[in-house]
């Protein structure tokens, strides 16, 4: 694994961006895994496309099939399944309240600022959402604060996509001063994977801009596995935490990827390393093709007993799961064990 300092975050990481393996061959070959590749699996792109940034292609671990990052982002064959129980919008949000805005939450509500993802996770909920039906230019951004101007309930924004941090700074901060004239809207939620799969996003400008609003800015990264986190996002975490962001992380339990207490003991004391505190951790969405990513209740339950005798209390996300048309997520009992 290649570590790099605070000076390595200043490369330009729209660069950094471009600099990606869209080929699950090629991705294979990096990891000298060549001989490893199956017709089966590779044909699996053409129900999701690859998309793997080289800054996290490098923290995988050379020669290893079952790499947990590797097996986060390689198509698989068993996408192929069509399984009871899953499918392509597991979370009802193709019925939105309009183009790229979801209000699902009495308090808060949901833009999908960027539809586009630094890297694609085969596991992802939104792997079928209809993007290009969602996607948002400035005029369908100031649609979205109209709407969230006439409800006086909401005083929460999230961005989400696709990953916000798709945009550039500007673009954010743009919108930002729109946000900020609303009285009602105390915080703004930014959902990305951006910072753990290319730190350099974390640019001086967006936390000088952070570091000048009244908005409470939270930022909620999704991180599964504490391999995903090096010095460069360190570094990144330490920039937005000294502008006073809050910082959390939201991962998914997937089988063979973190599927154990030891894997989401070291994600959670990796996470507090770099001064992120654990939040959500969910069962799948039970999205169509990832069907293989799947576990139990049972086990989710089993795994979180051991990491409550394992951790302290603040270092124990909740377990959760997501049910399309709910009022709220809905907390994993664990009294049931």
């Amino acid at each position: 694994m290649i570590q790099r300092n605070e000076a390595n975050l200043h490369i330009n990481w729209q660069k950094e961006l471009a600099n990606v393996v869209t080929c699950p061959r090629t991705l294979l070959e990096m990891l000298g895994l060549s001989s490893m590749a199956d017709e089966k699996d590779l044909k699996a792109r053409a129900l999701f496309p690859v998309r793997v940034p080289v800054p996290f292609i490098k923290k995988m671990r050379y020669g290893d099939i079952n790499d947990p990052l590797l097996l986060q982002v390689m198509p698989r064959h068993q996408e192929f399944i069509a399984k009871t129980g899953f499918d392509k919008d597991p979370l009802k949000e193709q019925n939105n309240a309009q183009p790229g805005l979801l209000h699902k939450y009495k308090s808060r509500v949901l833009v999908m600022f960027k539809t586009g993802c630094a890297v694609n996770c085969r596991y992802c909920f939104r792997r079928h959402f209809p993007y290009q039906e969602n996607q948002l230019n400035k005029r369908s951004l100031i649609a979205a604060l109209d709407y969230i101007k006439s409800d006086a309930n909401i005083n929460e924004v999230i961005l989400s996509g696709g990953d916000p941090l798709m945009a550039k700074d500007d673009a954010i901060s743009w919108f930002m001063d729109e946000l900020e004239q609303l009285p009602q809207i105390k915080r703004m939620r930014i959902h990305s994977r951006l910072p753990v799969v290319i730190p350099s996003r974390v640019t001086d400008q967006l936390c000088e801009r952070f570091a000048k609003s009244p908005l409470k800015i939270v930022f909620i990264n999704h991180i599964n596995h504490g391999n995903e986190i090096d010095d460069d996002f360190k570094v990144a975490m330490q920039k937005l935490k000294k502008v006073g962001v809050t910082l959390l992380n939201q991962a998914v339990l997937l089988k063979d990827v973190n599927d154990t207490s030891e894997a989401q003991v070291a994600l959670s004391e990796a996470l507090f390393d770099a001064d992120v505190l654990p939040y959500y951790l969910y069962l799948l969405d039970k999205v169509e093709g990832a069907s293989h990513f799947d576990i139990n209740e049972s086990q989710a339950r089993k795994i979180m007993a051991e990491m409550l005798i394992a951790l302290p209390g603040f270092l124990v996300p909740k377990l959760m799961r997501e049910i399309g048309g709910q009022k709220s997520k809905t907390p994993i009992d664990l009294k049931l064990l």
